[in-house]
């Protein structure tokens, strides 16, 4: 096991109809780098991961989107699959809790679907995203600036187009993850604020 994560807290968003690789994969990316993590979704109990349209595994949540609070981790993940932030992108404490990742200035990563979440929660205005295809026009409408590429970084926000792109992704998350609370982007929302 690597330590490059040693001592972070890193929370996963995610609920029903998640794309299941897109979970489990940052997840034990994260982990092996000695990051503690954990599950936060909608709701107790567990939640149905998917592979594109099929049923999947089940995973345990620890804990719901009104017990979590951004202060309590030093960084997320946000997961695709189509339903699964089309569902969290209407529970206003799910969008609080990524609206305040942000104000905290805290590395953020988010792949295919997810960026659904950053719209919804008005964080992506000035920013390079990249996202699944379909997602470009909301994210242009939002005020970021969409691309098709593997894995973009911006200011500590990680995003990245699908499955395929999952090794990148990793990689640059736990980079992000390890660099900590991005300084620049901390003291803006501060001063904006």
């Amino acid at each position: 096991m690597a330590d490059k994560l040693q001592g972070k807290r890193v929370a996963f968003l995610a609920t029903d109809m998640v794309e299941q690789v897109e979970l489990t994969e940052p997840w034990q990316a994260v982990k092996d780098e000695g990051a503690a993590v954990e599950l936060i979704s909608l709701e107790e109990g567990e939640i149905q991961g998917f592979n594109h349209y099929d049923k999947a595994d089940e995973f345990k949540v620890d804990r719901t989107v009104e017990e979590a609070r951004a202060d309590d981790y030093d960084a997320l993940v946000i997961p695709g699959g189509v339903g699964n932030p089309d569902t969290m992108r209407t529970d206003e404490n799910a969008v609080q809790l990524v609206r305040d990742f942000f104000e905290q200035g805290k590395p953020v990563g988010v792949i295919c679907h997810g960026p659904w979440m950053l719209v919804e929660a008005g964080v992506v205005r000035g920013r390079k995203v990249t996202s699944w295809p379909s997602l470009q026009t909301d994210i242009r409408n939002a005020g970021g600036n969409w691309v098709d590429e593997e894995v973009v970084v911006d200011q500590g926000l990680v995003t990245s187009r699908k499955p395929d792109d999952l090794p990148a992704f990793n990689k640059k998350i736990i980079e992000e993850f390890a660099e900590g609370r991005h300084e620049e982007q901390a003291a803006k929302t501060q001063a904006d604020a």
